[in-house]
């Protein structure tokens, strides 16, 4: 399998047949395409891992081929916007586009020491696997393609003091309308999200029921995700739209729940208890019980015995 490295913007222009970077630390523009043109980075026939060292958002109409990252398949549709962070690597594999497509691709060194770079990091969605980018309505699609539009009219104008204040203004508004998208994309996603919430549970089920949390200790966030073959950001993005609740939220209130049950048996010891559920040390597991119920362990046993 070919591994292409993009180590700066110009060559992943090149990639794309877009004209050489105005900016070697920013680049915008589009390509009008049809369903016979396979994107011309690709290879026919053949896988090609992608790995860049900068940010590319993206947004195409991917009619087929296949977009991987890790072990998991982008779901294709119509009007996607698709993000990379930095050094991610994806894997491609004839990929045919239609219509009309846009790339914007900027180095970390473009935003830094501005409020930018901070924030950057709190969007989940350039740290989301690619199968779950951003599906976009044609009102969505139409939004994204101005703020597109607005940049790149900026980007091609004479540089001036201003150029770079005004482009990185039109990217945070297009961050922000990708943020309110994506939060439409998980309300409308409920059924897939309480499959993935039921998974969840019976992950963590099945976990205990065959010793693994004495053996091996609490399930971690990352580990679950992975079980479940998603990101561990989009996973705990899910449960909390769909619960309310973060991630090690619900396996906290899961392990309280065993923990009721296994603390009424008969002479049931606190520290067995705790060690069963993958406490390293009883005391935590005892103000973490208290946390959620109120009570000790102890008061808990006390007060079932007076019921």
């Amino acid at each position: 399998m070919n591994h292409i490295n993009f180590k700066n913007i110009t060559e992943f222009n090149l990639a794309q047949n877009l004209p050489e970077p105005e900016n070697p630390l920013f680049s915008i523009g589009s390509k009008t395409m049809n369903v016979n043109k396979i994107q011309n980075c690709v290879s026919s026939n053949k896988e090609v891992n992608y790995t860049n060292h900068f940010y590319i958002i993206s947004l195409k109409n991917i009619v087929s081929g296949e977009i991987i990252y890790g072990r998991t398949k982008y779901d294709c549709n119509t009007g996607t916007l698709l993000f990379s962070a930095p050094n991610q690597t994806y894997t491609v594999k004839d990929v045919v586009i239609s219509s009309e497509s846009w790339f914007m691709a900027f180095h970390e060194d473009f935003i830094r020491g501005l409020d930018i770079q901070k924030r950057i990091k709190k969007y989940n969605f350039f740290n989301y696997n690619v199968n779950e980018a951003l599906h976009l309505s044609p009102k969505e699609e139409q939004t994204i393609k101005t703020v597109f539009r607005n940049i790149e009219t900026e980007y091609q104008n004479n540089q001036d003091e201003f150029s770079k204040e005004i482009i990185i203004s039109h990217l945070e508004t297009l961050l922000k309308y990708a943020d309110r998208f994506y939060k439409r994309q998980f309300l409308n996603r409920k059924e897939i999200n309480k499959s993935l919430i039921t998974r969840f549970k019976d992950i963590l089920g099945a976990y205990y029921d065959k010793g693994q949390l004495s053996e091996k200790g609490i399930p971690t966030v990352e580990w679950l995700a992975n079980q479940l073959g998603v990101s561990h950001r989009y996973m705990s993005d899910t449960i909390k739209a769909e619960t309310g609740k973060t991630a090690i939220d619900q396996i906290n209130l899961y392990l309280i729940e065993e923990a009721k049950n296994l603390l009424l048996a008969p002479n049931a010891s606190i520290s067995e208890t705790a060690f069963k559920l993958g406490f390293e040390y009883p005391q935590y597991f005892s103000r973490l019980f208290k946390k959620k119920t109120g009570l000790s362990p102890k008061e808990y046993i006390e007060s079932a015995s007076l019921n």
